[in-house]
């Protein structure tokens, strides 16, 4: 009795999967169906309306971001990067400005004390004493001291 039994269910499990096997596309066909028209229901091209409430979540979770704040404030996002493109480029042409004041200056520095050594050296070569001096020293010239004091001639009006 129990080899007929287990050929009975044997039989039936056999059937009942042969009946399952017909019925197994029609049913992941149908169950495929579905779940394209449930995804296509849910899913759609538009973002999601942002909440009017501004929390943290909605912040760091970029919900802030959305497509439509994006695009109704396109303008002022360019303007605010063009503005700090400006600030960097006028910042760092400051810079070089002032790099290159500084070394004219420095330069400037430089030509004032060449010629105030470059002044005090022709005053004192200009001084009656060296003057007196040099041509005591170069016997060859015919210049030399007065010994008698100038004349002074009044002309009558």
């Amino acid at each position: 009795m129990d080899k007929e039994t287990t050929q009975d269910t044997t039989l039936e499990t056999a059937a009942t999967t042969e009946q399952t096997a017909e019925e197994q596309p029609k049913q992941s066909d149908d169950k495929l169906t579905e779940a394209m028209k449930i995804i296509k229901e849910t899913a759609s091209e538009e973002d999601p309306k942002p909440s009017q409430q501004l929390s943290l979540r909605t912040i760091l979770g970029g919900d802030l971001l959305s497509t439509q704040v994006v695009r109704s404030q396109i303008w002022l996002i360019i303007m605010i990067v063009v503005i700090a493109i400006v600030y960097v480029a006028f910042r760092y042409q400051c810079q070089q400005d002032m790099l290159t004041i500084d070394r004219m200056e420095e330069k400037l520095k430089d030509a004032k004390f060449k010629a105030l050594s470059s002044s005090s050296t022709l005053t004192e070569k200009c001084r009656e004493s060296h003057v007196l001096e040099t041509l005591k020293q170069n016997k060859d010239s015919l210049l030399h001291q007065a010994d008698q004091p100038p004349y002074i001639i009044e002309v009558p009006e």
